[in-house]
């Protein structure tokens, strides 16, 4: 039996990220994707739109190994913009520093665009449309999410013709998606166990949020079915962090040793 829907006012706070070197992956998280650096350590980095409420920590690691794409982890962190305008400015901003933008896509619920960072983790940078364009799915559960090619152009005609230094204030991290073993183990934990709701279903993939978003929460297992986690000396996420209001502070693991935290909500 499913236990109680979470808390609608459930948010991504943060994701700590281990990187092969510190230095190089600051420089890149601050240079070419745009996040402020709010802090800077000889163990951690701190970036973010928001200097009181940091949304990346990135972490060194000693000995690192190369992480192989078959092992279950970190998919991709999305870097949710809050208007089209903004997130025309960080592609442009990508393009300039001659880093490579993987792929682009509109899901009908939002438009996308991706790459990787320095140790090959994935990342999306996106912006929503408007809820009440979004389709519902199946049987009216759910929203409709799809993959189609993306107006570029269109989106490049937003804002002005040069990118800035910064990322849009405001930006965070919309979704976290994740590689996993097996999907429909993962997918149970997160809905029956944590109580997000299911939001679309695909083959090998699984969405699910709270509150109506189209997803907090992406599962896949189209290279990791099976797999097992990375070694630990090798680069990836090492945790999500999550606030709800009036919760209070827990960590846990996924199935896959994804880890987890819920804190409350600032104010």
């Amino acid at each position: 039996m499913a236990t109680a829907p979470i808390d609608p006012s459930l948010r991504i706070a943060s994701v700590r990220l281990a990187v092969a070197d510190l230095a190089r992956s600051a420089e890149f998280y601050e240079r070419t994707l745009g996040l402020p650096l709010i802090g800077r350590e000889e163990e951690r980095a701190l970036l973010g739109s928001d200097a009181a409420q940091p949304a990346l920590e990135l972490v060194p690691i000693a000995d690192p190994v190369p992480l192989s794409p078959r092992s279950t982890g970190l998919f991709h962190v999305a870097w949710l913009h809050p208007t089209r305008a903004g997130l025309a400015d960080t592609v442009r901003r990508i393009v300039a520093s001659r880093w490579p933008i993987e792929g682009a896509s509109d899901h009908g619920v939002s438009e996308a665009l991706y790459l990787s960072d320095p140790d090959g983790l994935g990342i999306e940078i996106y912006a929503d449309r408007p809820r009440e364009r979004w389709q519902a799915g199946a049987g009216g559960h759910g929203v409709r999410m799809f993959t189609a090619q993306l107006d570029l152009e269109d989106l490049l005609a937003q804002g002005s013709d040069g990118p800035s230094s910064q990322i849009e204030a405001g930006t965070g991290i919309g979704h976290v998606h994740l590689k996993v073993a097996d999907v429909p183990r993962a997918h149970a934990f997160y809905r029956d166990e944590l109580g997000f709701e299911e939001m679309a279903l695909l083959p090998s993939a699984a969405f699910l949020s709270a509150g109506g978003y189209h997803h907090h929460i992406g599962l896949n297992s189209w290279q990791s079915g099976g797999a097992d986690a990375a070694p630990a000396n090798a680069p990836g996420l090492r945790e999500t962090r999550f606030t709800i209001k009036g919760a209070s502070p827990r960590t846990l693991a996924d199935p896959d040793g994804n880890a987890l935290s819920f804190g409350p909500a600032p104010g």
